[in-house]
């Protein structure tokens, strides 16, 4: 989730400004990064309970001790809720998911490396405080009264809003973690290109990424429980966007789609305050002046385009959505699926030569059965299964196309894919595995992995 913006940026005063916006984030191909984020669940070790934010082994103190290695705070109502170092980022989500938000790379060696140094910085200050982090799409065993809320302005709103629009919003904001790598465009044909492609597969990342198979110590009969979580969140704002798919798709079609999602507030004066349920279109026509006292400004509107959560968003960049957190190895496989289908031309072309007979109907049997069915969802004659293979293959061809060499100039970005690739010839995915171990040597308890997905 997003920090407090800084300034509040220019006046907005026409729907165009937003498009051009948006349409800013256009890059050459030889300025596209990747950016890469990642949540984890954070716990005591002594007794897997979650942690509050307060406290000598609280969310707070991670924070602090993480100073240590340059990060800077960043307060809201004098509690540090977040950290920056250069174009990096630690944030909090709202039930102390620790997240870090990568700085823009260029390769896939250079994120594996971000990942890992992040990871080490974590452990170091875990095993001062006796706490530790996992990465599973959903909390294995905590239930959500169970789970301390972080101190920011905006969580208030959104939860009490929540629960308005759908049954499972809260448990969205405080038992699920994922890992999203976020990619840029090169202009607004090649966005909606990119687009297309990563909407229609995300239900095959949410399969090869499934990891998120118990609810409150028990099996839930789900591989991606927390994708299922999106499908009962807020219909206003999540889902696949059909009109993605339609004629016409471009940046003033997402503006406005955009101006129509309900708000969740307007920050001023280091508050926020509550506008749920009321449209940014309003809010421009000047109808809340008497309670703002201001105009729209851009950053209301970059604040805005962080409420809406469909499968893949559209900022200045796209990101990716679809994936479970888990362990370090797919922290790092997950930039390089997207990277090798979208970055590489030809690559980008065979992935929408795949997907292009996908009718609107295919697109919504996959997000509403791939959650419970995972790698064995039927699609058209073959399973999602076999369609991963296929789209593996596309993005191990794009990645040796990229020709990006590690440090030592011998091995490129294919071997990130390795782990996906097990599973996808395997059909096991990590979910069936935890399943398999919670039924044989875990002896029907989920404590175990508490340890086993330590990071």
């Amino acid at each position: 989730m997003s920090r407090p913006p800084e300034a509040q940026g220019a006046p907005i005063t026409s729907k165009r400004q937003l498009i051009e916006y948006i349409e800013k984030g256009s890059k050459p191909k030889d300025a596209w990064r990747i950016g890469t984020e990642h949540e984890k669940f954070a716990y005591r070790r002594s007794d897997l309970k979650p942690l509050p934010y307060d406290g000598p082994d609280g969310i707070g103190a991670i924070l602090e001790g993480m100073t240590r290695f340059g990060w800077e705070r960043v307060q809201e109502n004098g509690k540090t809720i977040a950290l920056s170092r250069g174009a990096g980022a630690i944030t909090l989500e709202p039930g102390g998911q620790f997240e870090l938000s990568g700085a823009p790379l260029k390769t896939i060696h250079q994120t594996c490396d971000e990942v890992n140094e992040h990871l080490d910085q974590v452990r170091e200050i875990d095993n001062e405080l006796g706490t530790a982090m996992m990465g599973l799409g959903f909390n294995p065993k905590w239930k959500r009264d169970e789970i301390p809320w972080m101190p920011k302005g905006r969580y208030k709103i959104m939860r009490a809003y929540m629960p308005k629009k759908g049954k499972l919003g809260l448990d969205m904001m405080t038992r699920t973690c994922t890992v999203q790598v976020n990619l840029d465009f090169s202009s607004e044909a090649d966005m909606v290109e990119k687009f297309r492609v990563s909407l229609a597969l995300q239900p095959i990342a949410t399969a090869l990424f499934a990891n998120s198979p118990f609810t409150e110590g028990k099996p839930n009969g789900f591989q991606s429980y927390r994708s299922h979580i999106w499908t009962d969140t807020d219909p206003d704002r999540c889902g696949i966007l059909p009109f993605v798919f339609e004629p016409g798709m471009g940046f003033e079609r997402y503006v406005d789609y955009l101006l129509d999602v309900p708000m969740y507030f307007v920050y001023r004066n280091d508050q926020y305050l509550d506008f749920s349920g009321r449209s940014f279109r309003d809010f421009m026509a000047g109808r809340f002046h008497n309670e703002v006292r201001d105009e729209p400004r851009i950053t209301d509107f970059t604040d805005h385009l962080t409420t809406v959560f469909p499968e893949v968003r559209l900022k200045r960049y796209l990101e990716m959505r679809g994936a479970d957190g888990g362990p370090w190895k797919r922290l790092c496989a997950l930039p390089a699926l997207w990277v090798g289908l979208l970055y590489d031309q030809g690559a980008l072309d065979q992935a929408s030569q795949l997907v292009r007979n996908w009718t609107l109907a295919d697109h919504a049997q996959l997000r509403r059965d791939v959650p419970r069915t995972g790698l064995t969802t039927p699609l058209k004659g073959r399973t999602v299964r076999e369609v991963a293979l296929d789209v593996l293959r596309i993005a191990r061809d794009g990645l040796k196309a990229r020709k990006s060499l590690d440090r030592m100039g011998v091995d490129d970005e294919t071997h990130f894919l390795d782990s996906l690739q097990t599973i996808a010839e395997s059909g096991r995915t990590a979910s069936d595995m935890l399943l398999e171990a919670y039924e044989t040597r875990w002896n029907g308890s989920v404590d175990p992995v508490f340890s086993e997905q330590a990071y």
